[in-house]
């Protein structure tokens, strides 16, 4: 038997009294009144720049951080520097290249969260551990060798951006009271096959993976033409689509709750192609939807079965996927649409053919809707505040794997927003 939260929301409670209020008073004094409420509404997202200036302050000092590379370690050593500077004790693991002849190191902080409430199989409630795990490489695919053909080169886009929306969520963190336990990364050597993911899922004993939720992914959310999120390839198993991406539909919903787009001028889209393709490689045909052919540091934590959501900026509004690419912007089209591991990863060249204030408002953005799907909590437990508030959960009707698998492939084969 499954479980949902009994938890009534507010939603909509206050929109009549304010509708009486307004009506009572006559009709300038009534206006004003409104218009002063649509001005004091707060503005979802408005984290300022820090991440922004995170981000530009690593490709600036260490653009060439290639894997394994001098300008990668100090790259890392800045960043332990600025969780420490939040408050946050920092945990360094190191590791080695497979050719033993490199070493990197992640960057770790683990917050430990107030934990959940759980009926076990008789119905009674048992506290439980919960944790999710959100990442980013540090990392560039060029180094100090590839300058001479790509001078510019800065790694703004892959991956100083996602580093920005990482501890940015570290700050917006800090005197929260979250149910689960949060692990932040700072991936090192994401170039060399994900070395810094695969070290750290190596370390994990049998019981933190059990206990693992899902693993958010940020990479390369500049500039693309739009944000997208996705889900791992462990979503295309059968009877595995709907638990594999429950936790992308939750990000989704802190953007449609949100109204991040209209009030915050950034949405967060699906890959909605629905072109009929073998994904994952295992001979059979997949529907190229809400997943991604784009690897990156989530591929390890997809292959041990843990939910994945991955951000990224991409363009997937193509009828062919040899078409998709990063931008369509007539000023980056040196590379066919391609910025990353190109000359085109650059500040400066950036800053001038994109919007200004994207980068700061990308990576707030997905700052604050990791924290919203954070928040949510877990479908199966209630936090320990809530239940001694007397929360509890009520059984839920069993679905069965076609049933779902039916439900999540029904909708328009197009490109899907997450806002309205």
């Amino acid at each position: 038997m499954g479980y949902s939260s009994n938890r009534v929301g507010l939603r909509g409670k206050c929109i009549l009294p304010v509708l009486l209020l307004c009506v009572s008073l006559s009709f300038p004094i009534a206006l004003s009144g409104c218009l002063e409420d649509d001005k004091d509404e707060t503005i979802p997202a408005d984290y300022g720049d820090y991440g922004e200036q995170i981000a530009r302050q690593i490709s600036a000092e260490y653009p060439y951080r290639k894997a394994y590379s001098e300008q990668e370690k100090a790259a890392g050593e800045y960043i332990e520097g600025e969780l420490q500077k939040l408050g946050y004790t920092v945990e360094k693991q190191d590791f080695s290249s497979a050719d033993g002849t490199g070493t990197s190191s992640n960057y770790i902080v683990r917050i430990t969260g107030e934990g959940f409430m759980q009926p076990d199989e008789t119905g009674d409630y048992v506290p439980v551990t919960k944790e999710v795990i959100v990442g980013a490489h540090y990392d560039t695919p060029l180094g100090i060798s590839d300058s001479a053909n790509a001078p510019d080169f800065d790694g703004i886009q892959d991956n100083s951006s996602g580093i920005g929306a990482l501890l940015t969520l570290a700050k917006q963190l800090k005197g929260k009271t979250i149910p689960y336990d949060v692990v932040l990364v700072a991936f090192g050597a994401g170039g060399d096959s994900f070395a810094g993911a695969r070290a750290y899922t190596a370390s994990m004993s049998d019981e933190e993976k059990a206990q693992t939720d899902a693993m958010y992914c940020v990479e390369s959310i500049f500039a693309g033409d739009k944000l997208y999120a996705s889900a791992g390839w462990s979503s295309l198993l059968s009877g595995q689509k709907y638990e594999q991406r429950r936790k992308l539909y939750e990000a989704y919903d802190v953007v449609y709750d949100a109204e991040l787009s209209s009030k915050y001028g950034v949405d967060l889209l699906y890959n909605e192609s629905g072109l009929l393709t073998d994904v994952d490689g295992d001979g059979t045909t997949d529907v190229y939807r809400e997943v991604t052919l784009t690897k990156s540091d989530y591929v390890p934590f997809d292959e041990l079965k843990i939910p994945v959501v991955f951000f990224e900026s991409y363009d997937y509004n193509y009828t062919t996927i040899s078409d998709m690419k990063e931008t369509r912007n007539l000023n980056l089209q040196g590379n066919g649409g391609l910025i990353r591991g190109t000359n085109y990863d650059s500040a400066k060249i950036l800053d001038a053919s994109l919007t200004e204030g994207q980068l700061q408002k990308r990576i707030n953005a997905v700052a604050f809707i990791l924290l919203g799907a954070i928040q949510k909590g877990s479908h199966e437990a209630v936090s320990k505040s809530d239940y001694q508030k007397g929360v509890t959960l009520v059984p839920s009707p069993q679905v069965t794997p076609t049933e779902m698998s039916a439900s999540a492939e029904a909708g328009p084969s197009t490109e899907t927003s997450a806002q309205p």
